[in-house]
């Protein structure tokens, strides 16, 4: 199975993994299935890291750095198709991120692996639910 993490999986399977479900967390270990990260996720953290939401430390380009070889993922691209997908996907808010992690997973065909309620109702795209 093709897996895109939503930026919070991916931080929590790096940050804390206890909060991952025991399904999630057998599939992000399962060699059968690839894992793969938006850019939009690294820009999430990021902000995330600059609010004080949270701590990435030394810095956070350099646990950036770290993670990404830690846990190798593959990069899923950010394209013109899934920008103009990102307005077209029908979502109950307009979180820019969750729009173009939600147009990656439909037009790549990788399932999203998230606990986002908002995401989770969606039928116009696959997900894993962490619950």
């Amino acid at each position: 199975m093709n897996l895109l993490l939503d930026t919070h999986i991916w931080l929590w399977s790096l940050l804390e993994p206890e909060k991952l479900s025991r399904p999630v967390a057998r599939a992000l270990r399962a060699e059968r299935n690839d894992l793969w990260l938006s850019p939009i996720s690294t820009w999430e953290a990021l902000i995330l890291a600059e609010r004080g939401r949270i701590v990435l430390e030394p810095t956070a380009d350099e646990w950036l750095s770290e993670a990404m070889q830690r846990a190798p993922m593959k990069e899923a691209p950010i394209t013109h198709a899934i920008a103009r997908e990102s307005r077209r996907i029908s979502l109950p808010h307009n979180d820019p991120a969750d729009r173009f992690l939600a147009a990656t997973a439909r037009l790549l065909d990788l399932t999203l692996v998230t606990a986002d309620e908002r995401l989770l109702g969606s039928r116009e795209f696959a997900v894993l639910p962490n619950r």
